[in-house]
């Protein structure tokens, strides 16, 4: 008992200190926060060699016809990145809204999810790990009716701070459970919008393997599901990182394999997608994400296939 009440003390002080430190890095101009991201990335690089070799290899198989050396240096540019938008998550969530609006630039697409809610659709955005996906949602539910998924945090004395963030602007968050599909649904049935994540890999049983750049992800199946009882509209979002100025909102349209009843083929519309908006700026998506951690021989029950996994 004085075990665990000691570890709860000792995650309710760290939880403090992450709050802090978000509010205190709330207070900055993107362009500090950006100058600090690029001090901080090559200490990434170089001391974190979990995220260091995770990115290296997925590099390796997205773009093996790169020279070793722009891999490399692709891999640096990605961490600094995805260490400014750790930074950045004060700013989307805590700083005052008129200065995260002033940082967003451009807006591009938003015809897409204006005209599908025009002719009575809902509109799903797949909102993958790239640039600050934290501003897309907050852009989202400032400007429209907006229902994304949400899963608690593992310290679970922030879950109240990165709620608050996430749903300040009006954003209505639900659990990732059946309970949760439910009020997605309902959400495109009144034409509203939803937010999924398309790149996160799902437990077994909710997925299919589909191809990611050349190699089989383990794909999540519930777009289908949705876009079949809703008949709703899928487009691509992103939040552009214009380094130490802001961003730009990028809507684009979906493959249109994700309309696909097939779960495969519209798994692979999904992450054909995902890989346009990485076209945008390769540097700028997280490829630090284990996104290739399942494997079709474990699926199989091989008694081997450990060895075909990538990490």
């Amino acid at each position: 008992m004085a075990q665990q009440t000691g570890n709860t003390r000792e995650r309710c002080v760290k939880a403090s200190a992450i709050s802090w430190l978000w509010r205190t890095l709330s207070r900055w101009p993107l362009a500090r926060l950006w100058r600090a991201s690029s001090a901080l990335g090559p200490l990434v690089y170089r001391f974190n060699k979990r995220e260091r070799e995770v990115t290296e290899r997925n590099l390796a198989v997205v773009y093996p016809h790169l020279p070793a050396s722009e891999r490399k240096s692709l891999a640096q540019h990605s961490l600094r990145h995805s260490t400014a938008t750790m930074l950045e998550l004060g700013h989307a969530w805590m700083a005052e809204p008129h200065q995260v609006e002033a940082g967003i630039l451009a807006v591009n697409g938003r015809d897409k999810l204006d005209s599908a809610r025009a002719e009575g659709r809902g509109v799903i955005v797949l909102a993958p790990h790239f640039g600050n996906w934290e501003v897309l949602n907050f852009w989202l539910s400032s400007h429209f009716p907006f229902t994304a998924m949400y899963e608690p945090p593992k310290i679970t004395a922030l879950d109240p701070v990165i709620r608050h963030g996430r749903e300040r602007m009006g954003a209505r968050l639900v659990p990732t459970n059946p309970r949760g599909v439910a009020a997605l649904l309902k959400a495109l049935k009144r034409s509203e919008a939803i937010g999924i994540l398309p790149d996160q890999e799902p437990d077994w049983g909710s997925g299919v393997f589909a191809p990611f750049f050349s190699r089989d992800a383990y794909t999540a199946t519930l777009l289908p599901k949705l876009v079949a009882r809703t008949q709703a509209r899928v487009v691509t979002g992103v939040a552009l990182r214009i380094p130490g100025k802001g961003f730009e909102i990028h809507f684009l349209d979906a493959d249109e394999r994700v309309y696909s009843p097939d779960d495969v083929e519209s798994a692979t519309g999904v992450n054909a997608s995902v890989e346009a908006a990485i076209a945008l700026a390769p540097a700028q998506y997280q490829w630090e994400y284990k996104r290739y951690r399942k494997v079709v021989q474990e699926q199989q029950k091989l008694a081997n296939y450990r060895d075909y996994r990538l990490y």
